[in-house]
């Protein structure tokens, strides 16, 4: 990369150098009740690509919950442990859907796992995971911790601190944090701004209160977008007001 090249990119990354997006499963789904709709998901490696193209390092957290969550077995009287495994799993076979769908459209990509599956993914090793995003390579992080009991919000919390990045963007179907769900409550009104100590108290659902602890903890923002809506993600990452932002106070 040439000098100018490299002041006209960051010139276009704005505000953040290395961001994590956390992405539920379920935004994989499209209008779809299960498993992975392909429009959706190549429409979203087009927006990620060009996310990364203005030069911002993307590490990515995917979740499960369009193929298995780990408390969808508990609740049928299946082992804790045993349904968050599976609920891992499928993070990974997301993970594998969406780094199929970047290279098809001319990505650098590497799918990291915390399950060491090494035909399919490398093991995690948080100085190998930096030096891909120094490369310019899109990462996406599978397998949760690696460890029952925790969720990939705590995953994309804990990944965020290891990389070193600016900040952490939840993708998720709904544009923001709402006082009430605004799919059942009409006078649901959204959040521009909240600090850790509201959605905490307020139990607004942002992210586990463990992802959330994390966060705050560490002085990590939040920025909760809905990502079905083309051009918030490059919005986001570009440090325009999208979605709710949460801060400490």
């Amino acid at each position: 990369m040439t000098q100018n090249t490299r002041e006209v990119s960051n010139h276009q990354q704005g505000v953040y150098k290395r961001v994590l997006l956390k992405l539920s499963g379920e935004v994989l789904m499209g209008e779809g009740a299960y498993g992975i709709e392909p429009d959706t998901i190549n429409r979203l490696a087009e927006e990620l690509i060009e996310v990364s193209n203005t030069g911002v390092e993307l590490a990515i957290v995917i979740g499960g919950g369009n193929i298995f969550r780990g408390n969808m077995g508990t609740a049928s009287g299946m082992d804790r442990a045993s349904a968050d495994y599976m609920g891992m799993m499928a993070t990974v076979m997301n993970a594998i859907g969406l780094q199929d769908a970047l290279e098809r459209q001319g990505a650098n990509v590497r799918v990291i796992s915390a399950l060491h599956i090494k035909e399919v993914a490398e093991p995690y090793i948080r100085r190998r995971a930096v030096r891909h995003l120094e490369k310019g390579r899109i990462l996406i992080f599978a397998a949760g911790t690696g460890n029952p009991y925790f969720t990939t919000d705590t995953a994309a919390s804990l990944r965020a601190m290891e990389i070193g990045a600016d900040i952490v963007l939840k993708g998720t179907k709904v544009d923001g944090v709402y006082t009430a769900d605004p799919v059942k409550d009409a006078t649901a009104t959204r959040y521009d701004t909240l600090t850790f100590t509201e959605a905490l108290t307020k139990q607004l659902g942002v992210m586990d209160a463990t992802a959330m602890s994390l966060c705050r903890d560490n002085h990590m923002p939040i920025v909760v977008f809905d990502v079905t809506t083309s051009g918030e993600m490059l919005r986001a990452i570009s440090g325009e007001s999208v979605g709710t932002l949460v801060k400490e106070g």
